[in-house]
């Protein structure tokens, strides 16, 4: 799993700094949460500034300050400003590479800058995301996985979407792998599982209550449990033997779950693709056959 202090918040060296306040926002109380939009407002002005600028600008206090670093991982304010300042440069550099484009899709816009937007945006979660992702935890996983009987996996509405993904690339390397279509018959499914089993949940949030209690009942049962989420320290992370973090960025078209749904598609490859190389040989066997057992069904066979 990611890194983290003693008493259990994540270090700043656990994802990058801007992923992380984008993530922890929706559990900070509103003064912190100032500090937080100010920070993701303007970052290299954020970096430039003293503690009590900062405070002023954001209409709070010092101490408020000193709390707001200390949620994100450090012990000091200029070791904040330090990583900022060098998270700010490599946004930078990489921003460079993409479409300089505002992300926020306007009314007016043409579908040229829509799919420049888009493709910005999705874009800049994968990068964000393959920063994020731990490859201990994603190794764990991987284990888990490829050692596993049965594989469930469940998720509520987009995230319904990806863990289909997930189900059917397990399938095709001869793997049990499951999803279930609403959460009584996966809390049904769940609360049987046992120690060969491996459960799987995707919330963007991590606070969707239907599949926060999926993996509950998983891990009471004696299941592995995986979590596939954007928010440290949320519910889902609570019930799971590993975590793996996305890093989704957040538009006024979440709604939408544009990111989530990129960024979880990138963990779910990450995943089917260790697997795959945990039996290199057996899977790539299963891939050829699955893919003859259908080719004939195409109009131009290849």
């Amino acid at each position: 799993m990611t890194g983290q202090r003693p008493d259990g918040a994540p270090t700043h060296t656990a994802r990058p700094l801007l992923s992380t306040v984008r993530a922890l926002i929706p559990s900070m109380p509103p003064s912190e949460k100032r500090l937080a939009e100010s920070l993701l407002a303007d970052p290299e002005a954020f970096s430039t500034l003293s503690i009590n600028e900062v405070a002023d600008a954001a209409g709070t206090s010092t101490t408020t300050v000193v709390r707001f670093y200390r949620r994100l991982g450090f012990t000091g304010f200029k070791d904040l400003k330090h990583d900022l300042a060098q998270e700010t440069l490599r946004a930078s550099l990489l921003v460079q590479s993409v479409p300089a484009t505002a992300s926020d899709i306007a009314p007016d816009d043409t579908l040229e800058q829509i799919v420049a937007k888009v493709a910005r945006d999705e874009t800049l979660s994968i990068s964000d995301t393959a920063d994020v992702l731990d490859t201990g935890a994603l190794a764990q996983a991987v284990t888990a996985l490829a050692q596993a009987d049965r594989i469930d996996v469940f998720g509520v509405g987009a995230s319904a979407v990806v863990g289909i993904d997930l189900q059917r690339k397990l399938s095709r390397i001869g793997r049990t792998a499951i999803t279930w279509p609403d959460a009584h018959t996966a809390w049904t499914a769940a609360a049987v599982l046992g120690p060969r089993s491996v459960a799987v949940a995707i919330s963007h949030s991590g606070e969707t209550m239907d599949t926060v209690e999926f993996l509950r009942l998983a891990r009471a049962a004696g299941s592995a449990t995986v979590a596939i989420t954007n928010v440290p320290d949320s519910s889902i992370t609570r019930e799971a033997d590993v975590a793996l973090y996305t890093a989704a960025r957040e538009t006024p078209f979440r709604s939408g779950a544009l990111g989530s749904r990129i960024a979880q598609l990138m963990v779910v490859d990450c995943l089917f693709i260790g697997v795959v190389q945990a039996d290199y040989t057996a899977s790539v066997a299963a891939i050829r056959s699955t893919y003859d057992a259908v080719r004939s069904r195409s109009l131009h066979p290849r």
